[in-house]
């Protein structure tokens, strides 16, 4: 059997640090291409925001979480980074967008994104301020 593909690309505005829950979104998206089996690719058009899965029962695992990632990039100027053009949440957004990647996988099976009951698909926000960013995705689909 060939495989179809599909693309789009989804927007998404952000409230400024933190994770936004995109699962439904995408999971809609998908829907709508009516797909039975494949592999769904996300991919964050930025450098300062990135994509994760993560928990998505217990909001203080999002708390720990920005906590952690504030002990490892925390914010500052000129002492801590070279690059500070953008302000001293720009470099630390930078180095948090490596850490935690700006691609996902997920495989589609049954029609449905193969995640596990406590799982969602996240977009971090590294920037202190609100951002519209952007998601390209691209499934491939039987």
């Amino acid at each position: 059997m060939a495989l179809s593909q599909a693309t789009t690309i989804l927007a998404f505005e952000t409230r400024g640090p933190g994770l936004t829950d995109i699962t439904r979104e995408v999971a809609g998206w998908v829907r709508g291409l009516g797909a039975g089996e494949g592999l769904l690719t996300l991919l964050c058009r930025h450098t300062s925001a990135s994509l994760t899965i993560q928990e998505n029962a217990d909001p203080d695992v999002r708390v720990d979480l920005a906590a952690a990632f504030e002990r490892l990039a925390p914010r500052g100027g000129r002492e801590l980074y070279t690059h500070h053009m953008e302000g001293p949440d720009d470099m630390p957004a930078h180095i948090r967008t490596v850490l935690s990647g700006v691609h996902l996988s997920v495989p589609l099976i049954g029609g449905r994104l193969a995640l596990g009951t406590w799982q969602g698909i996240y977009l971090w926000e590294h920037r202190d301020r609100p951002h519209r960013r952007e998601v390209a995705c691209h499934l491939s689909f039987e």
